[in-house]
């Protein structure tokens, strides 16, 4: 695979292992999918006609920036394209090569494509760790075609990769593997020639433990797949089961369903924790779902809705919290944005409480859906059209910021609403403050 006079942090080859090395390789290596078809996941980059296929098949050239979570196939993609139009292959590592090393890679493909015809493959791993100068160097290759570019990125592209490389290039999206996708690859493993080769069966608890932990990446669930059929071997046995895949894993089995009973208590275990002001318990419902593998998003957003349900105005920084947490799952991706979600799961548990949002839009829509929904009183109608002052529309209206506080007296509320009161602040946190004010603005606006 690498060349003794290949620069430093580049490798290059084929893209394929030789058959003594690939003996030797992990299993996630030698499992590796050699064409689109044997890919799994991803089927909106697979389906005919879409420009992942019509680039391999079509022998194009075109730069590629692939931005997905880890183990989803990025690298795969990558040595897919090389070997299937037999274009040489070429890795830099952006965690070590510098702009003096990308530069060697481009020009050695410009001169092996000069000498003999054949394209190059140049595959970029973990290119939002390369600077704006080493981003900067790849770019002659890519616009003179003297390299196709395959750069991955777990990070998004439109803030970690120059606009110029990003505009040169087609961005395809890849998502996270299913469970079912993730066992796929677990069964061609187990039967496969390349992999395990029918020597070991799988007990089905043990298949999900080892499903679960993967949380959505093929590399992991292979690497923990091999370090159970090690385990199993030492114990001089050829069945995975759950005892066995824990030791391998180091990991042991949490016992949860993503679609059972267990989702549905654990979750609202969380939620109940986290409005009950418990941090301890919130973090261990928290720290439950995830080694379970549950979906982060799905925890972020539970998060963003009790941020207003349960928080409200007695905290107003918890909602900006959630949806930053939101945000940096779907930017960074798990394990990291455990992180994330444990930081608002303490920042909400701690935050004072109150469901003054929930009750004031509930009763608000219960008079809606109640036919309370009197007529707009006419001087807060529209009236920026020709004659609309005439029939009466705005023309009482009294301009708020021309009164004593920028408050005026004056109806708004249909008369069938009049006497409502929704909103009903509490008095903790800082809603407490926002209740005198709201009193204080309501008997002016109110006249009483």
């Amino acid at each position: 695979m690498s060349r003794p006079d290949s620069p430093g942090g580049v490798t290059s080859g084929g893209g394929s292992l030789s058959s003594a090395t690939h003996a030797a390789a992990p299993l996630a290596v030698r499992m590796r999918p050699r064409t689109l078809e044997e890919l799994v996941g991803q089927e909106q980059l697979r389906a005919p006609g879409s420009p992942l296929r019509q680039l391999v098949e079509g022998d194009q050239s075109m730069s590629l920036l692939l931005w997905g979570p880890p183990g989803t196939g990025k690298t795969t993609i990558a040595a897919i394209l090389s070997q299937q139009t037999d274009r040489r292959f070429v890795e830099v590592s952006a965690v070590s090569a510098g702009v003096k090393e990308v530069r060697a890679a481009i020009d050695g493909a410009r001169a092996e494509l000069m000498a003999t015809g054949r394209e190059t493959v140049l595959f970029v791993d973990e290119v939002h760790r390369f600077s704006k100068a080493q981003q900067d160097a790849l770019l002659p290759g890519v616009e003179n075609r003297w390299v196709t570019l395959v750069a991955a990125t777990t990070e998004n592209p439109f803030f970690s990769v120059i606009s110029p490389l990003l505009s040169r290039s087609l961005l395809l999206r890849l998502e996270s593997l299913t469970d079912d996708d993730v066992r796929a690859v677990l069964a061609h493993a187990l039967s496969d020639e390349r992999g395990l080769a029918g020597a070991y069966t799988v007990d089905q608890d043990a298949l999900d433990h080892l499903v679960r932990l993967a949380g959505g990446d093929a590399r992991r669930s292979l690497t923990y797949l091999e370090a159970a059929a090690g385990a199993a071997s030492s114990r001089g046995s050829t069945t995975i089961d759950l005892e066995t895949a824990e030791t391998a894993v180091d990991t042991a089995a949490v016992r949860y369903d993503r679609q059972g009973d267990q989702h549905y208590d654990v979750t609202s275990a969380f939620i109940k924790s986290v409005r009950g002001s418990d941090v301890d318990a919130a973090l261990h419902y928290l720290a439950r779902m995830i080694e379970a593998g549950e979906d982060p998003r799905f925890i972020a957003r539970r998060l963003v809705i009790l941020a207003s349900e349960d928080i409200g105005l007695a905290d107003p920084t918890a909602l900006p919290t959630a949806v930053a947490a939101a945000q940096a799952v779907q930017l960074i991706g798990m394990p990291e944005a455990r992180l994330n979600l444990a930081q608002a799961t303490i920042a909400l548990a701690i935050a004072p409480k109150s469901n003054a949002v929930i009750t004031a839009i509930e009763a608000a829509s219960a008079d809606v859906r109640a036919g309370k929904i009197g007529p707009v009183p006419a001087h807060l109608r529209d009236a920026h059209y020709q004659g609309a002052k005439k029939i009466g529309h705005g023309a009482t209206y009294t301009y708020s910021h021309d009164e004593p506080y920028g408050i005026a007296e004056q109806q708004y509320a249909p008369d069938v609403v009049l006497d409502a009161e929704y909103y009903r602040p509490t008095a903790l946190g800082a809603e407490a403050a926002l209740k005198e004010r709201w009193e204080r603005v309501r008997r002016i606006i109110r006249g009483k």
